[in-house]
C-alpha cells in the first residue's frame, strides 16, 4: 500500500507546476503570516527569526510579513508598530506588481487561523497569476510525528520514570475538529517510545482534566510544562506558568516551566521551509477537476 500510495503522490507531482520560473524573474513574493504577539523578547526570538531564516533560504523570493491577530495589530500600532492584515499584504503585494505568491503561516494547524487565511487568500487570487498556501505545523501525520520526535529529544532531560517526572506540552486549543491533532499528538509520543510527554490544550482537547487525570494515574510527582505555542507569549507567560502551575502545585506536583516558544526552535523552524519549498514546486491539487477526470475515466 505505501508503495502505491507513494506512485499515486509522484503521478499528481508530475502534473503540478514549479513556481520557480516566476521567482527568477522577480514577480514572486513570500509572505510569512503570523497570528503576532506584543512580547518584543519572543517576536525577536521566532518571529523575527523564521523571517531572516526564509529570506535567506529563498533569496529568489521577495519576503513581505503579515500578522492574523487584529487585537495584537492595534497593540502594536499603539506603540509605535505597523503590522498588516494578511488581506492587506495581499492587496500591497499586487499594487507592487507581483504576480506569484508563497503565503505560509506559523499556525500549528488547520483550525480556525487557517480558515480565515485561507478566505483571505481566496478573495483576492483572481488578481494573481499564482497563489499558493503552504501547509501549516502540524498538516498530516508525518509533521506530527516529526514534531513529536523533535520535542521529545529537545525535553528528555525533564523525564525520569524513577523519579516519576512527565512532561506536559500545553496548546492552545481550537473549537474546531482540527483540536483531533492535539490527541493525535499525544497518541505520537507514546507511540514512538515516549510515555513521559502528554499533551493538553489551554481551549481545546485534551483538556486541563483529562491530563491531570492520566497524570494521577501515572503517579506523577514531578512535572514541566512546555508551550506547544510558536510564541512564548500571554498565554505563556499567565495561563501556562500562573494558572496551570498553580492548578498542578495545589495538586501536589512539583512544577517546573520551560518558556520557549516553538518557533525558537531550529527544527521546527525548518518544517516550515520545507512546506515553503514544497508549496514553490506543487500547485495544490483541485479536488473538483480530480473527481471530473475520475469521472471520465481518467484514472
Amino acid at each position: 500500500m505505501r508503495i502505491k500510495h507513494i506512485l499515486i503522490l509522484a503521478a499528481l507531482s508530475a502534473l503540478l507546476l514549479p513556481m520557480t520560473a516566476s521567482a527568477q524573474e522577480n514577480k514572486t513574493a513570500l509572505l510569512m503570516v503570523h497570528f503576532g504577539t506584543t512580547y518584543d523578547e519572543t517576536r525577536s526570538k521566532t518571529i523575527d527569526a523564521i523571517n531572516a531564516k526564509a529570506a535567506q533560504t529563498f533569496p529568489e523570493l521577495t519576503l513581505r510579513e503579515a500578522y492574523t491577530s487584529r487585537i495584537v495589530i492595534r497593540r502594536l500600532k499603539e506603540r509605535g508598530i505597523v503590522r498588516e492584515t494578511p488581506l492587506d499584504a495581499l492587496l500591497r503585494l499586487r499594487a507592487d506588481g507581483f504576480t506569484h505568491v508563497i503565503v505560509q503561516s506559523t499556525t500549528l494547524l488547520e483550525g480556525a487561523e487557517m480558515e480565515s487565511l485561507r478566505r483571505e487568500v481566496a478573495s483576492v487570487e483572481g488578481f494573481f497569476e499564482d497563489i499558493r498556501v503552504g501547509a501549516p505545523l502540524l498538516y498530516d501525520v508525518a509533521d506530527c510525528a516529526k514534531v513529536a520526535e523533535i520535542l521529545a529529544a529537545r525535553h528528555a532531560d525533564a523525564t525520569d520514570a524513577r523519579k516519576k517526572a512527565h512532561v506536559v506540552l500545553v496548546g492552545h486549543g481550537t473549537y474546531t475538529p482540527a483540536t483531533a491533532t492535539y490527541s493525535q499528538m499525544d497518541y505520537l509520543f507514546s507511540a514512538q517510545g515516549n510515555p513521559l510527554f502528554h499533551v493538553a490544550t489551554l481551549e481545546g482537547y485534551p483538556t486541563f482534566e483529562t491530563m491531570l487525570a492520566r497524570l494521577k494515574a501515572a503517579g506523577a510527582r514531578r512535572v514541566t510544562l512546555v508551550p506547544l505555542l510558536f510564541v512564548a507569549g500571554d498565554h505563556v507567560t499567565n495561563d501556562i506558568a500562573v494558572d496551570w502551575k498553580q492548578a498542578l502545585e495545589a495538586e501536589g506536583l512539583q512544577v517546573d516551566c520551560r518558556l520557549e516558544g516553538l518557533g525558537e526552535i531550529p527544527e521546527i523552524q525548518d518544517i516550515y521551509l520545507d512546506h515553503i519549498r514544497y508549496s514553490l514546486h506543487h500547485a495544490p491539487v483541485d479536488i473538483m477537476k480530480k473527481k471530473q477526470e475520475y469521472a471520465a475515466g481518467k484514472d
